[in-house]
């Protein structure tokens, strides 16, 4: 249930709550039409996706202005739950899925998102440049890098949601980072060997 968001994070609007909690309904009713979320973790929804995600928000505070792209992001993890959290930020979702693509943008409207563009693409294909890039573990960090960092300023960087030993896939990378566990943000199991990576370009 979406208490596990407020248990975290308190200081949320009247409107963040609402947006939050809709979240659920929203993705239970696209699961039934497109297989978005696995059948059983639709129960850990909230957990699974929806804190996940925002693991960022609890290592990095994006500022009003920042523009931000989300990389693979499927049906919208996790640059939706990062644009309720931030709403004067942009977030930029891009897929090559077409299907789940237009799944985000349902949802970005039900919501009323004005900080959230959605497209199907390949990274190599953006035109744009982007304060900080975003993504879940869709690739090794070093294949992600090469996708991402000529769409990142100068300056700007990574933040990568990874789960597990990641010191062998980050010695292939060659660059400084930082590696935080969530467990000392949440206390649940599931966050026992979850990590944001942040990477600084």
């Amino acid at each position: 249930m979406d208490e596990i968001i407020y248990k975290y994070f308190p200081d949320l609007s009247s409107e963040q709550k609402q947006q939050f909690a809709a979240l659920g309904l929203i993705y239970q009713d696209w699961n039934a039409k497109i297989n978005l979320i696995s059948r059983k973790d639709m129960d850990k929804f909230y957990e699974h996706h929806v804190l996940h995600s925002l693991g960022i928000a609890k290592i990095y505070q994006f500022t009003p202005g920042q523009q931000v792209l989300d990389v693979g992001t499927g049906g919208g993890f996790p640059g939706i739950p990062l644009a309720i959290m931030f709403p004067e930020t942009h977030f930029h979702l891009v897929d090559s899925i077409a299907k789940k693509i237009n799944v985000v943008n349902e949802v970005v409207k039900v919501l009323g998102l004005k900080n959230v563009t959605a497209e199907q693409s390949r990274v190599e294909d953006l035109k744009t440049q982007y304060d900080l890039t975003v993504s879940r573990a869709v690739a090794r960090m070093i294949s992600f890098y090469r996708w991402v960092h000529k769409q990142v300023k100068p300056g700007g960087g990574i933040l990568y949601l990874k789960g597990g030993d990641i010191s062998e896939e980050m010695k292939e990378l060659k660059m400084p980072y930082q590696e935080y566990d969530l467990k000392e943000f949440f206390s649940e199991e599931f966050f026992e060997t979850k990590k944001v990576v942040q990477v600084d370009l």
